[in-house]
């Protein structure tokens, strides 16, 4: 009796020492029990370990399941607050709890009588709710409660507290023994049954066991407690893994979904060395979220690859299915090209109409898989892309471009984008990525294309429209690391240490180099590059996408290094590399693009260049610096390629990206100011802004906006929801300001941006801006640039970029009449050096062609006393542009309306001037759409207008 009683307490020792993610007491928690303190215990180092070793403090999250409506009820704190009553108790060791005293009802104020509490689902998380403690599959966490009747259930295996509670992963085999427990809340006769089998009966509140496992396939355990008054039982199933079969692979499959002639069947490949067993689950004919025998996977002779053919399919259906690995880790094919999540059900139906729900059964990502699924018809199949060092990309996120978020959404704006004149797209990534409220760099499944964007084809039709508009289309991507659901990472992982397991074949456990992100991958592994030779070859044929921008280039190396000067220094290791994922690149497209985030050493960086492919150039500081009125540091001279001594123009410089601040937004808050002139008020920011933009395109070589800059966006790139400014909001949504086009000063800097890039593309320009020797002086106020082509075609910008009035010489290129590309009035060079004397801000574009065709007008002078308001309208009849000059005698907001002949209004728009004197404003009539004919405009300040008269031909 005493070895028996031992033998007892060890296994329940045992048990106990097994610790789990979530504990309470009492076991069997009540609703109505007044007397009652119930204790909840959590362990981070379990479950998807959210707060490993976090220091802060740590409040819950937490509600009710009721038999009354659906999902979690009666939360009594609100999300993301820190309420003193919803604060955790740290334990240390990894370890919280919370306590909530006498009855649940009061606690959670249930009131209704008929309401019972079924279950309770409770989070523990930080007090911003940025990092939560889950399960380990990312579910919420519950907690069953049970009424006076009598109540079983079972304490070994362990159970995970999730909403239908099942045991944590059991890895079994033939002759192998398990250890069975159960408990229930009143004295009763036990019975433990196995397949069916009585194996153990008892009387009183525990029942234990260790019957040894005779057979393979699926076991089916259930407890049962009679108490003479009522029966109750609970029930759980596991697999114990047979024979593996061994078996070649099949010619001509690879890693992945191979789908077959007939479009009945398909044969699924899993690479996954090392492992004792591989099953298929899922949807599929015959299958079951639980492993059956006969879909365990053959594994080929080496001991590499798994695979397994399936038969029986419809066509057209979809099929959600993972990989059971060793009985414990359930995975989505890494190749699959869609996947399902249980953030899917945050996507609307106008998003992605007819989306496949989540399945039940199951927890974490799902691989979806469909024979003769839809394809899509292209109408460009020869798209001609633009010349790479000709490129004026706009770089967007779609969440915060368009509030539906959606391509087909995008697809209707590309109208706006045709009329700024840029001729590619960057959208930040797209392919799956962890969550769905994400710039996307924490990408997780490479070939599907995330569907909080929309579906595979809407997506095909949104790049087919852009070719037909003459648009190119790059995808940003990241090769460096993955997040958390990869199922690359989560093959071979490291639990213990949170991290990359050792023998991981794709990833580093730690990344070798000074700095990095996310889960770093072994550059240098032939599996690696072998994986992401694939992914870039599949974008390519599958979604004719015209380049990618490769983020973060500088970390795919395995050299060490621990300071970021060691990081970035000349490597060789990196450029082979490169050029690998270059030449697979090539292999399927010789013209694709491919845009570096590299900022490594210059010399490497010129290689690269050398080799085809392009680099960013991060000028942001500079012309935010100029913008804001600060000369020491605004010299743009290393967003010019023959400044880094490159032979080729493959520099993509920018004054904004989705990682720099907003130039508005700095000039706003820190700019420079002198007497009345002050960057700080936003009429003049945004002419700051249009003076960056005169001397940002008219530099050769390919050039990149951030999405909304030519408005003016000036919305903090670490804008929290709330409005206030935090780093930890960086990667928040943004506010979407499509209004900002109404307002008069805004839309100026829009035409001014899409002026700037039509004359780009000049044929009497255009190869100047490619490869056109450039002139300039970029570190004094004024500056001014000097570009040529040829003896021909020559282009003279100039701009003071100081909060005072200012003056510098310059000689242009030829003696002879200039023409003033934005306000179509002319100046006489000298072929000698002259002065220029120029306004805080103000810039002039001089080309010697007349590109505009238009009538031009000498630079004119406005007679005036000084103290009224006089003006000027030229050219008269009036051009496609023209300009109105006036002297305003006070600040303030000058009127400009417009009349027909017979007194009709016709259209406004209001200025704000912050000086008295001069000022010439460009204006355009295309978007009047007026017809021919005598027309008035009225200027009008605060007290006194003016009237001229206008003609259109």
């Amino acid at each position: 009796m005493k070895r028996i009683l031992f033998l007892l307490i060890s296994a329940l020792m045992g048990i106990a020492s097994h610790a789990q993610l979530l504990t309470w007491t009492p076991d069997f928690p009540k609703e109505d029990d007044p007397a009652q303190t119930l204790v909840i215990t959590m362990d981070a180092s379990k479950g998807n370990r959210g707060l490993l070793n976090y220091t802060s403090d740590v409040y819950v999250h937490i509600g009710v399941i009721t038999n009354v409506g659906t999902g979690w009820q009666h939360t009594p704190f609100t999300w993301a607050t820190t309420a003193a009553a919803s604060k955790a108790t740290p334990l240390g060791n990894n370890k919280w709890q919370f306590t909530i005293t006498g009855t649940l009802r009061g606690f959670f104020g249930i009131t209704n009588a008929a309401e019972r509490i079924q279950k309770i689902g409770i989070l523990f998380r930080s007090g911003d709710g940025n990092t939560v403690q889950r399960n380990a599959d990312g579910s919420d966490m519950y907690i069953p409660v049970y009424t006076t009747s009598l109540a079983v259930r079972f304490s070994a295996p362990l159970m995970q507290p999730t909403l239908e509670s099942t045991p944590e992963p059991i890895t079994k085999n033939i002759g192998d023994n398990i250890t069975l427990t159960a408990t229930s809340n009143k004295s009763a006769t036990l019975k433990l049954f196995l397949n069916g089998n009585l194996v153990q009966t008892t009387t009183g509140t525990t029942i234990t066991v260790s019957p040894a496992l005779t057979a393979s396939g699926t076991q089916t355990v259930l407890v049962e407690a009679n108490d003479g008054t009522e029966t109750k039982t609970q029930t759980f199933s596991f697999f114990v893994a047979g024979t593996t079969n061994v078996a070649p692979l099949p010619a001509g499959v690879k890693a992945g979904i191979n789908y077959e002639a007939g479009n009945t069947s398909v044969t699924l490949v899993l690479y996954a060395p090392n492992k004792n067993r591989v099953s298929l689950i899922g949807d599929f004919p015959g299958g079951s979220w639980a492993e059956q025998s006969q879909f365990t996977m053959n594994k080929t002779p080496d001991g590499t690859t798994w695979w397994i053919r399936i038969t029986g399919l419809t066509a057209g259906t979809e099929y959600a299915f993972q990989y059971l690995v060793d009985g414990t880790l359930r995975i989505a094919d890494p190749y699959a090209e869609k996947i399902l999540d249980p953030n899917d059900q945050f996507i609307s139906a106008t998003t992605y109409p007819g989306l496949k729900p989540y399945p039940t059964g199951t927890t974490g990502i799902v691989s979806v898989l469909q024979t003769a699924a839809p394809g899509y018809t292209w109408t460009v199949n020869n798209f001609a892309r633009p010349d790479k060092r000709s490129l004026v990309i706009y770089e967007l996120l779609l969440r915060d471009f368009v509030a539906a978020h959606d391509w087909k959404t995008l697809k209707d704006t590309l109208g706006y984008l045709k009329r700024l004149g840029i001729n590619a797209i960057e959208v930040l990534p797209f392919n799956e990525f962890e969550g769905n409220d994400s710039w996307g760099y924490n990408s997780d499944f490479y070939f599907a294309p995330d569907k909080y964007y929309g579906t595979k084809n809407s997506l095909k039709e949104f790049i087919d429209v852009c070719h037909a508009n003459g648009i190119a289309v790059i995808m940003d991507i990241v090769l460096n690391h993955s997040y958390g659901p990869s199922p690359l990472a989560r093959l071979y992982w490291d639990a213990a240490n949170n991290r990359p397991a050792a023998d991981n074949p794709w990833y580093n456990p730690v990344q070798p180099h000074a700095f990095g992100f996310g889960d770093d991958f072994n550059h240098e592994s032939a599996v690696t590059k072998s994986f992401f030779n694939r992914v870039l070859q599949h974008w390519i044929t599958e979604y004719k996408i015209d380049g990618y921008r490769l983020d973060f280039t500088k970390g795919l190396t395995q050299k060490p290094s621990t300071k970021d000067a060691t990081f970035s220094a000349y490597d060789a290791s990196r450029i082979a590399i490169l050029n690998g994922y270059y030449n697979a690149i090539k292999s399927v497209d010789p013209n694709t693009y491919v845009i570096l985030e590299h900022f490594a050493d210059n010399t490497e960086e010129k290689e690269l260049a050398n080799n085809g492919m392009m680099l960013w150039g991060n000028l942001n500081y500079n012309y935010t610096e100029a913008a804001m009125g600060y000369v020491q540091n605004s010299n743009f001279d290393w967003g010019i390629y023959t400044t880094r001594n490159w032979t080729t123009p493959h520099l993509v410089t920018y004054m904004e990206s989705h990682d720099e601040e907003r130039i508005m937004y700095k000039t706003l808050q820190f700019g420079n100011a002198s007497g009345s002139y002050n960057t700080k008020n936003l009429p003049i920011a945004l002419q700051r802004v249009e003076l960056d933009a005169a001397f940002f395109f008219t530099i050769p070589g390919p050039k990149m906006i951030w999405q909304f800059g030519e408005l003016g966006y000036d919305q903090s790139v670490n804008r929290c929801t709330d409005g206030t400014i935090n780093n930890n909001c960086r990667l928040t949504p943004k506010p979407i300001r499509w209004d900002y086009l109404q307002d008069p000063n805004r839309k100026k800097v829009y035409d001014v941006f899409s002026n700037l890039i039509k004359l780009r593309f000049h044929p009497l320009y255009k190869e100047a801006f490619i490869s056109g020797r450039i002139d300039r002086s970029l570190g004094a106020a004024f500056k001014w640039i000097k570009v040529s082509s040829g003896d021909t075609s020559h282009l003279v910008v100039v701009g003071n970029f100081d909060v005072n009035a200012g003056s510098g010489t310059v000689t242009f290129p030829s003696a002879g009449t200039w023409y003033d590309y934005f306000t179509n009035t002319t100046i006489t060079a000298t072929g000698a050096a002259q002065n220029i004397s120029l306004q805080p801000g103000e810039y002039h574009v001089y080309v010697n062609r007349n590109v505009n065709n238009n009538t031009t007008t000498p630079v004119l002078t406005i007679p005036t006393s000084g103290t009224t308001l006089e003006a000027k309208l030229y050219p008269n009849p009036l051009t496609q542009r023209f300009v109105i000059e006036m002297y305003v005698p006070q600040s303030g907001t000058t009127t400009i309306e417009l009349f027909n002949a017979l007194g009709q209004y016709a259209g406004k728009l209001q200025f704000s001037f912050l000086q008295k004197g001069k000022h010439m404003v460009p204006l355009n009539r295309g978007p009047l759409n007026l017809a021919k004919g005598q027309y008035y405009i009225k200027i009008s300040t605060k007290n006194e207008s003016k009237v001229l008269g206008a003609f259109i031909q």
